[in-house]
């Protein structure tokens, strides 16, 4: 079962670390293009690379099990996968961070103000919102914050996956393995 959770997990955190990293690159540098579309698209990256757990779990009932599993060691084995994607992603994130100097909090913050100044936001409730984002910009420097921050940015989803394949695939029915 290792083995299965060690090649899907990692596969599915490159997938994502690497698409993620892309699309900030693409859109002109760490901490441009980080507003609800961009987010919406980070999430739907990562349930498209986190489907890895449904083929995981598929391939481990097919090949060494005789296309038979119960729900809570596939849900085991897509645990394990979503907390291999999850720690190859943190890895990944981190290797970007210092590659590029660790200014991706930095740049991100000051879009965010930028962004609310241009909305006509002002006075208290600036003031409030800068601090509140400051006080975040001083937390994320610590990566006792930063990394358990990063890893639930995407275990969450793959327990959710994990989940939903868990229950769909042990109905042996679903995509059978195929004869030979």
């Amino acid at each position: 079962m290792f083995p299965t959770a060690i090649r899907y997990g990692a596969l599915s955190g490159a997938i994502v670390i690497s698409v993620i990293i892309a699309g900030i690159v693409f859109a002109n540098g760490p901490g441009q293009g980080h507003g609800f579309a961009s987010q919406i698209f980070g999430y739907l990256v990562m349930i498209v690379a986190l489907s890895m757990i449904f083929l995981a779990i598929r391939d481990y009932r097919n090949t060494k099990l005789g296309g038979v599993i119960k729900f809570l060691p596939a849900f085991g084995l897509g645990l394990l996968v979503a907390a291999i994607a999850g720690v190859a992603y943190v890895i990944g994130w981190e290797m970007y961070l210092a590659a590029t100097n660790y200014v991706f909090m930095d740049n991100y913050v000051a879009q965010m103000i930028e962004a609310k100044r241009a909305a006509g936001v002002s006075g208290a409730e600036f003031d409030a919102y800068v601090a509140q984002l400051q006080q975040m910009q001083v937390s994320y420097r610590n990566p006792l914050f930063r990394v358990p921050m990063t890893f639930v940015e995407i275990f969450p989803v793959g327990l959710i996956i994990a989940l939903i394949s868990a229950a769909i695939l042990r109905n042996p029915k679903v995509l059978p393995a195929r004869a030979a």
